[in-house]
């Protein structure tokens, strides 16, 4: 019925079609509402600034947004720093369990988020375990934890090392580690063969990783609203305010676009710093 070439457009026009109605399309019309206004829960159509001019001269907006950025680039540093050694020891010491430790990594995503923080209110609240083993211990209770930004960092390691772990594992899996063994041969230190071989040949994963856990971060709301207390509001909860409490939609819509724009921008830059050919990347496919 369909010839081999209109069936490869075929393919090919499906997942197009899907990215223009549920991606291009929304994102249109929330630039388009980033510029119009709403007042009492009515949009203005009248084209306006006013509400980029709010978010850059509101100390209010431009404190949440630079708490989420620190908050996103600490979480992410973090991530990397402690996902590298799990997905390195999984790749290396794993043997025959390697499948089983990997999929024990998605164990947390069985549950929703929301559930997730739930229990992490039980676990970090006044009456939580963690204060419960200590107050059992004679010892007073850590009440910064509970409702802070203390709170929110350690919600966002627990939401996300899932996610970066898996991706550093995977770029190790396919990693040669005689390369390793070749420079040790030749007289190249451990901490030598890590940063010129293995963090090098395996840095798209870890770029990829970064931003798997820096986006979310930076848009997220459930986190700051469960756990981080009157002074842990971030971009994100703030934003989800503009479309729920407060009916300020056209105002939400421009936060969104900035978040859009920070988020392409840091994909940008990231993405300069990887040498595909360093990589392992040649563009060609083996005969």
């Amino acid at each position: 019925m369909f010839g081999p070439y209109a069936r490869q457009r075929l393919f090919l026009n499906i997942p197009v079609l899907f990215l223009i109605l549920f991606f291009v399309v929304p994102l249109i019309a929330l630039v388009v509402l980033s510029f119009w206004q709403t007042e009492n829960y009515k949009i203005i159509r009248e084209w306006s600034l006013l509400n980029y001019a709010t978010l850059a001269t509101e100390t209010a907006y431009v404190t949440f947004f630079f708490r989420s950025l620190l908050m996103a680039l600490g979480v992410s540093v973090f991530l990397v720093l402690v996902s590298w050694p799990i997905a390195y020891f999984i790749v290396r010491y794993g043997g025959r369990y390697k499948l089983i430790l990997s999929l024990l990594l998605v164990i947390p995503f069985l549950s929703g988020e929301v559930l997730r923080l739930i229990a992490l209110q039980g676990i970090l609240g006044p009456a939580g375990l963690v204060n419960g083993a200590f107050i059992r211990m004679g010892m007073a209770p850590l009440r910064f934890i509970m409702y802070s930004n203390a709170a929110s960092f350690i919600a966002f390691v627990y939401l996300y090392l899932p996610l970066v772990v898996t991706t550093i594992y995977l770029s190790l899996l396919n990693f040669d580690f005689r390369l390793t063994s070749a420079a040790s041969a030749c007289g190249a230190g451990r901490m030598r063969v890590f940063m010129e071989i293995v963090w090098p040949l395996n840095l798209s994963g870890t770029i990829i990783g970064f931003l798997l856990s820096f986006i979310p971060t930076l848009s997220a709301s459930l986190v700051p609203r469960f756990l981080g207390g009157p002074d842990g509001t971030l971009y994100g909860m703030s934003m989800a305010q503009q479309f729920g409490e407060s009916g300020t939609w056209a105002l939400g819509a421009a936060m969104g676009v900035v978040l859009f724009v920070f988020s392409v921008i840091a994909l940008v830059v990231l993405s300069l710093g990887v040498n595909l050919r360093r990589t392992g990347f040649t563009g060609m496919g083996r005969q």
